[in-house]
């Protein structure tokens, strides 16, 4: 999450609760005995549905979606154009190097597969196999957000109706119709709030996520597969930003002065130079 979605976050929760302290106490709003009805029942029913590390991958996914800053795709276009050039100038053993320097582990299998010389067929195989079931994988931890979602507003209508039975019992009895209404009408609040605050966003930033990183190994694939082909860098360039919107299509080709700067082409050549020296004379 960015600052300026945090700084949204804070002042739309801010307008939240104003709305709910404006005409009375905000602690009126809480019941006990409706709070666990709803966390209980939802947890039971999350427990009864999926396994408990499947739960746990989900929270995984979940950690990872709001903490991790993911790469750009301008960061990624840079990588594999950078890498373009090296293969060429340099040949593609040198990739070799730079598996353990990328930050993208999608990136790493892909450069792994480029250097063990597999070829373009089946780089794209592979790849696609990857990305396939990456996204069932994500698919299927929104499916379970999605239904814990589906299970608060069922449980807090149930601790609503807990509340009316308990009302109903207690007709004669003032203090007891005076307990049991928070309860029915909490309990349905505690099920909106819940589904519709965190787990419908939640399962919102998780399909979010998974979209922006199909789409940054989708432009690793067919860099990669580029980069075998031995296409031209300012060609593949071209091609990659075809990924982006035309606003964000601001990375330049490196110009040969850089380029010699970045991966010492001169010394090399230099050096080359002096060898020959020594072996004419």
């Amino acid at each position: 999450m960015n600052n300026k979605n945090f700084i949204g976050l804070l002042l739309s929760c801010g307008l939240f609760l104003v709305g709910f302290a404006i005409h009375g106490n905000i602690s009126l709003y809480f019941n006990l005995s409706g709070l666990l009805i709803v966390i209980g029942g939802t947890l039971s029913a999350a427990l009864f549905s999926f396994k408990v590390d499947q739960l746990r991958n989900v929270h995984k996914v979940l950690v990872a979606a709001y903490r991790r800053p993911i790469t750009k795709e301008t960061d990624i276009i840079n990588i594999l154009i950078d890498l373009s050039i090296r293969s060429r100038m340099e040949g593609i053993l040198t990739l070799q190097n730079q598996e353990n320097g990328t930050t993208v582990l999608f990136l790493r299998r892909a450069l792994a597969c480029l250097v063990d010389g597999y070829k373009i067929d089946q780089i794209r195989d592979i790849l696609n196999t990857e990305m396939y079931f990456f996204r069932l994988r994500r698919e299927d931890s929104e499916r379970v957000i999605r239904a814990i979602a589906d299970y608060f507003p069922a449980f807090g209508i149930i601790g609503s109706v807990v509340g009316l039975i308990t009302m109903l019992g207690g007709l004669g009895d003032t203090s007891v119709i005076l307990k049991s209404i928070p309860i029915a009408l909490t309990s349905t609040l505690y099920g909106l709030i819940f589904s519709n605050f965190f787990f419908l966003p939640f399962a919102a930033t998780v399909k979010e996520r998974t979209n922006q990183e199909l789409l940054l190994q989708k432009i690793i694939m067919e860099g990669v597969i580029a980069i075998n082909s031995e296409l031209n860098p300012v060609i593949l360039k071209t091609k990659l930003e075809s990924f982006l919107t035309p606003s964000e299509r601001e990375t330049k080709v490196l110009s040969y002065a850089k380029l010699k700067e970045r991966f010492n082409i001169e010394r090399e050549m230099q050096k080359e130079e002096s060898k020959e020296q020594e072996v004419v004379s």
